[in-house]
């Protein structure tokens, strides 16, 4: 039996979050939505296309007018206004128009771009969301947030746009590399952080299962680490205040993503900008040494990176300078008061940031130490 969850919007429901173990319950959950004599078209990449294209093509061919796919190539480096500009043409050639629909199927790069083009394309049309990896069932499928990458910087381009469902087959979880999956699961560790100390013990409780993708733990670990997100949407949906607090690891994960040409993934980005932010709590007397290094170690047995080679702590600064995330000037950093507790802090220096990011870069001299 599916589980659900509705996600409110200015207080008044707006999406259903449907928890399921296949895509069988797909086609009512269409009906619901009243897709019968709209047009649907998914947008997936080629790597999610040859695992569930044609079964999610399938579902949706009984429940509308007319079920088309639109497939780009699978990576970050194509979450751009390229695509989306590919995209629109696919659209208009398919002569789809306001009451039409789109649907994201696969992992953040789709759900990001598909959002933003559903928020644009004729000034808005309706889109829903089926994450297909662990980051984007446990994060950006989750709250309206939308965007493409421009000139190599994260998400510059966006707009909100909330789904009209969010549904996810969690057994598509075991299909994913090891690598992908916990990359994923660093946004899980981020929410722990900032809001859910039960959560965090519970991860470290149970991570064998985790690592060892048990389907009934990784629904658990799934649902509780969604509902963090939806309270905190609910409450700041278009990021105002509280919401930032998600962004904890994202100033300089981001950072380094762009200076990594991202070939470190987005989660393993998180995970160093976590451990940098921790570190920066720290040395002001947020957190207690003991608790810096609890946080740090405990992405490793997750398989999560903790350290980063071959970047330059200037131009890691400097790129933290171009985040979405300032605010008159300065850096809305997310440090951390306590496991389970986040805080908005703009009185972080560069100095601070520059200690913080020699704290996680392995260079040439710590190896011949």
């Amino acid at each position: 039996m599916a589980q659900r969850v509705n996600v409110l919007y200015n207080k008044k429901p707006c999406y259903d979050i449907v928890y399921a173990q296949d895509f069988a319950g797909l086609g009512e959950e269409l009906q619901t939505l009243g897709t019968e004599g709209k047009r649907l078209c998914i947008v997936t990449d080629d790597r999610v296309d040859g695992l569930y294209g044609q079964a999610v093509l399938e579902v949706l061919q009984k429940q509308c007018k007319k079920a088309v796919k639109f497939v780009f190539p699978a990576g970050e480096e194509h979450k751009t206004l390229d695509t989306v500009k590919d995209v629109y043409t696919f659209l208009i050639q398919e002569g789809f128009d306001r009451k039409d629909m789109l649907v994201a199927l696969g992992g953040g790069v789709v759900g990001d771009l598909v959002g933003y083009t559903a928020a644009t394309y004729l000034r808005g049309i309706d889109f829903i969301q089926i994450p297909t990896t662990l980051l984007a069932q446990v994060d950006s499928s989750i709250g309206g947030k939308t965007g493409v990458d421009f000139d190599g910087y994260k998400n510059m381009v966006g707009a909100f746009k909330m789904p009209r469902l969010v549904y996810m087959n969690l057994s598509v979880l075991h299909t994913l590399e090891d690598r992908q999956f916990f990359s994923g699961f660093a946004e899980v560790m981020k929410s722990a952080l900032i809001k859910d100390a039960a959560l965090y013990e519970w991860l470290i409780e149970n991570m064998y299962e985790i690592c060892e993708k048990d389907l009934p733990v990784l629904e658990e670990m799934v649902i509780r680490t969604c509902m963090i997100k939806k309270l905190v949407v609910e409450k700041d949906p278009t990021e105002q205040g509280e919401r930032a607090l998600l962004n904890l690891g994202h100033t300089i994960g981001h950072a380094i993503e762009k200076a990594k040409h991202f070939t470190l993934y987005h989660g393993e980005c998180v995970a160093l900008g976590t451990v940098a932010a921790a570190y920066i709590s720290w040395k002001k007397e947020m957190l207690s040494m003991e608790e810096y290094y609890e946080i740090r170690d405990m992405f490793v047995p997750f398989y999560l990176p903790i350290t980063v080679e071959n970047i330059d702590p200037q131009e890691i600064l400097r790129f933290t300078k171009s985040d979405k995330k300032m605010d008159a000037g300065k850096i809305r950093f997310i440090l951390l008061k306590k496991i389970g507790k986040a805080v908005i802090d703009t009185t972080v220096t560069d100095d601070e940031i520059l200690a913080a990011i020699k704290e996680i870069h392995f260079s040439d001299d710590d190896a011949r130490a």
